[in-house]
């Protein structure tokens, strides 16, 4: 049996993995915090993470809206077509399963930062927010081909429990092939017209959504 300790919010089990987060004070006041995918200076906010990141363990962070999760969320686009997937059933986000979504998303962990880690903190906080978010990409799908990395934005939505504890930083993949498919955390992907995203938009988690309107 895993070993746990107590917290004053619920358990954590001993191999729960700490992620980067920023306390939302930090990241916008009440009176700034926007709904949707805004344009902003990425490197404003990547020099807040930088000097103001902490790292906690997953399971509490899913539950406390003081903290914003950083999630990459990646948009491969190629020839005009977006990649579309949809997530499991049994997805380990259980608020997000059978969702269609256009967002390659992923956790910035502890040891991602570190020395050893394929993106040293050596690197500037955009470089190496871009590098953490190509491993998302590997790691979610099958692709061979090059890909141009352009931030769309920073998506915010506080309207849902997923949302609260969440920030994304959107990026557009541009890729120079359409050979692409889903890995095992995924059902199914395929590229798809713009015009399709918005017939199936009601289908899709909300910052797929705002992504769809912003494109």
């Amino acid at each position: 049996m895993s070993q746990v300790t107590t917290s004053p919010q619920q358990y954590i089990l001993s191999h729960d993995e700490h992620i980067l987060v920023v306390r939302r004070a930090h990241l916008f006041t009440s009176e700034q915090a926007w709904h949707g995918l805004k344009e902003v200076n990425f490197d404003d906010y990547l020099h807040v993470i930088n000097h103001r990141k902490e790292f906690h363990p997953r399971s509490l962070m899913e539950v406390d809206p003081v903290y914003k999760q950083i999630i990459p969320y990646l948009i491969f686009v190629h020839d005009n077509r977006y990649f579309l997937m949809q997530r499991k059933s049994d997805a380990s986000e259980s608020r997000l399963r059978n969702k269609l979504t256009l967002g390659i998303g992923g956790h910035i962990r502890e040891e991602d930062m570190s020395e050893n880690s394929p993106c040293p903190p050596k690197l500037s906080a955009k470089d190496g927010l871009f590098a953490w978010a190509l491993r998302e990409f590997h790691e979610e799908v099958n692709y061979a081909g090059n890909v141009k990395v352009e931030p769309l934005g920073i998506i915010n939505d506080d309207s849902n429990d997923v949302g609260k504890v969440h920030i994304g930083f959107a990026l557009l993949l541009r890729g120079d092939s359409p050979d692409i498919s889903v890995k095992s955390e995924l059902k199914s992907g395929m590229l798809v017209s713009l015009d399709d995203c918005r017939i199936q938009k009601e289908s899709m988690e909300s910052w797929s959504q705002f992504v769809v309107d912003a494109l």
